[in-house]
């Protein structure tokens, strides 16, 4: 399964998701919004208004979840 994470710095909800994916031992891939910002724009079209921005091959969900993260694999 491919998970994409959208964070940006000193987020706390960044934060709590990342550690719990951590903490499950599951990979995903980090997109740093502070670092490409150029993404944002294309996040908000698609109607998001939150970070973190979780991306799965079967879902997607804006702010920390962790009850969508404890449903991954």
């Amino acid at each position: 399964m491919s998970i994409t994470v959208y964070i940006k710095n000193n987020c706390i909800q960044c934060n709590a998701t990342k550690n719990a994916l951590n903490l499950k031992g599951i990979n995903y891939r980090l997109i740093d919004l502070d670092i490409k910002p150029e993404v944002i724009e294309n996040l908000k079209y698609l109607g998001y208004h939150q970070i973190p921005i979780v991306i799965t091959d079967n879902d997607h969900w804006s702010g920390f979840r962790p009850d969508k993260i404890a449903n991954l694999y």
